[in-house]
């Protein structure tokens, strides 16, 4: 509160104050209700710090929940965008554009050079890159190569005898995805269905159907929870969700055995962990090779704040997934794959892994 003593000057800054606030819930009152934030409303950043319209500054711990790996208002981020802008935003992908096959070809080969011991999952072949606009639209992307990929496996019948001829003749019967307590893979339906956290998923249920979810870290139960009727796994190799909880290598390692003795996909959902955020450009790049993913999913920092997301996938899967099998209006598009591009530069840079 404050006291009718206080010097007029102090009285002008809390009725502006008060001003601004009730301005504030005014221009909100059209938007879905979602979200507590707190009575203040960020007006411009720079570097680490952000700035109310009040003029305070504030240290931003979040960087935008681990979005601005380089900070507000980069000049090489701000200098790409500004001139994208008034060349090309958007143009679907019914068209090719400048930006995106270069942002996929630097992203796969990035990979492939911070990782030159991998050979397997990603690592066999060729990679190549799906764009979306998030990074719960990649893991969707991911499900659903995942499922199509199950199907494939089934109609071919290459696992055991019993499961082969079950398979062969239903090869809808493949379809089952297996998670882990403590994982956050998205909002939308089949990302919340791996998002094994009652909060997120009770008001929305019954969620899509086939889904397990498995306790994080205990080997002892991969094999009790992946079958023959598993189409994919998808985990994190560091959770961030409630804490920061790291997978051990015997985890991975059993999920990657496992996976190839059923005919499975291994994701590795790496929206948050990954890019740097590990000290190396995948958090799974951390492990041995025999840990090595399918498909990895990102978004988050990958264009500095602008929305973009991918789905980075090995080449046995990229060659089963055909024209209309996915697709995406904004994902892709030049402005986002051009930001892209800048901060792939910075973040696969020796010294700036080293901090």
């Amino acid at each position: 509160m404050l006291s009718l003593k206080a010097p007029k000057v102090q009285v002008r800054r809390a009725l502006a104050a008060a001003a601004r606030r009730a301005s504030s819930r005014a221009e909100t009152g059209c938007i879905v209700d979602t979200y507590v934030r707190p009575p203040i409303v960020l007006s411009h950043g720079k570097g680490s710090y952000v700035y109310d319209t009040a003029g305070r500054e504030y240290l931003d711990f979040t960087a935008g929940i681990a979005v601005t790996a380089l900070g507000h208002s980069h000049p090489d981020v701000a200098a790409a965008i500004s001139d994208q802008a008034t060349k090309l935003v958007h143009c679907s992908n019914l068209y090719h554009n400048e930006w995106a096959p270069q942002l996929a070809r630097r992203l796969v080969e990035a990979t492939a050079a911070a990782y030159p011991q991998g050979t397997q999952g990603i690592y066999a072949g060729p990679a190549r890159v799906f764009f979306s606009n998030s990074g719960t639209e990649a893991n969707e992307g991911a499900l659903k190569f995942a499922r199509k990929h199950g199907k494939h496996v089934a109609a071919a019948g290459v696992l055991g005898r019993g499961a082969s001829e079950a398979l062969r003749v239903d090869p809808n019967l493949k379809h089952g995805i297996v998670s882990f307590t403590g994982g956050f893979h998205g909002r939308s339906m089949g990302a919340l269905s791996v998002t094994a956290t009652p909060k997120y998923q009770a008001p929305f249920t019954p969620l899509i159907p086939g889904v397990q979810t498995a306790k994080f870290n205990r080997t002892e139960e991969v094999g009790a929870f992946v079958d023959e009727r598993t189409c994919a796994v998808i985990v994190e190799p560091i959770q961030g969700e409630g804490g920061v909880h790291v997978a051990q290598p015997e985890f991975l390692r059993a999920l990657r055995r496992r996976c190839d003795q059923v005919g499975a996909l291994l994701i590795y959902d790496e929206i948050q962990c990954g890019l740097g955020r590990s000290g190396s450009l995948w958090a799974h790049q951390r492990y041995p090779d025999d840990c090595s993913p399918d498909i990895v999913t990102m978004a988050k920092p990958l264009a500095n704040g602008v929305p973009i997301g991918a789905v980075l996938v090995s080449d046995k899967v990229a060659g089963l997934i055909k024209p209309g099998d996915h697709g995406t209006t904004f994902g892709g598009n030049p402005l986002a794959c051009r930001a892209g591009c800048v901060v792939l530069e910075h973040i696969t840079q020796p010294e700036f892994l080293e901090h």
